[in-house]
């Protein structure tokens, strides 16, 4: 079922007026004192200060740090992940050889392999673009994996019965078909290349970015509105990044069945 720009826009407005609601409702249960203020500041308090944070030059420095990691890591585990992808999905027997080390792989958590990291590449920018690209390059193999794998055989069938041979097939059916799901492992990546990002900012510290500047925050004793703030922010930069991946897979492959039936 396809989706034009009206169903579009309800969605939008729907998604505007839950999260209005859930405002509201924060800034009441803040009010009415059932949680002090100094825990819980706010939903006002927060927002001014985050509109105030949003044009200070310093706290945009940080932002810069952390879009730097992510972005690095996210195309570093891309311009892996797509190509092998490509590789074990189209061949049964490397998929058979491979897929052992990619599930004992896989489920180990990034965040482990901090303390190691910092002692290889030390705090900084280094680090974190490993560690994003560790943990944003698995998404993206499994689906690239997928879409080789769902490509129609009748289709893989009609392309050799006209004369073109295993890589002309991979390159001319294979590989456009499964594009869009490789697509969607780029877009899985991008939330989950964010959030190590900001984590491993966090524990690690070190360097521009939201995390340490939020750990900075939380050990200078300053108003909790600050730290919300950050939050905030990771947040709206969550939200923006899937947004303009959506609207890019709209574009780049809306001549997809996937992506037209796609909500």
């Amino acid at each position: 079922m396809s989706t034009g720009p009206g169903m579009r826009a309800g969605r939008l407005l729907r998604g505007a007026a839950g999260m209005a609601a859930l405002l509201a409702l924060y800034e009441i249960v803040s009010r009415a004192g059932l949680v002090g203020t100094a825990s819980l500041p706010p939903a006002t308090t927060i927002l001014a200060t985050t509109a105030g944070m949003l044009v200070d030059p310093a706290f945009l420095g940080h932002v810069g740090g952390t879009l730097a990691a992510w972005g690095v890591g996210l195309a570093l585990a891309a311009a892996i992940a797509i190509p092998l992808g490509v590789a074990l999905g189209a061949d049964r027997r490397s998929r058979t050889a491979a897929m052992t080390a990619i599930e004992l792989l896989r489920p180990i958590p990034s965040v482990a392999l901090i303390p190691l990291l910092l002692l290889v590449l030390g705090r900084g920018l280094d680090m974190k673009v490993a560690l994003v690209a560790y943990a944003s390059a698995w998404p993206i193999l499994v689906n690239t994996i997928a879409g080789v794998r769902a490509v129609d055989p009748l289709a893989r069938e009609t392309a050799r019965a006209y004369g073109l041979g295993s890589l002309a097939v991979l390159r001319r059916v294979a590989l456009p078909y499964a594009a869009p799901w490789a697509f969607t492992g780029v877009r899985i990546s991008a939330a989950i290349a964010l959030i190590v990002a900001v984590s491993a900012e966090l524990i690690a510290g070190g360097g521009l970015g939201i995390g340490t500047w939020m750990l900075s925050v939380s050990q200078a004793g300053v108003p909790r509105e600050f730290l919300y703030a950050g939050i905030v922010v990771t947040g709206l930069l969550g939200l923006a990044i899937d947004a303009a991946l959506v609207a890019g897979e709209r574009r780049l492959f809306a001549w997809h069945p996937r992506v037209r039936g796609s909500p």
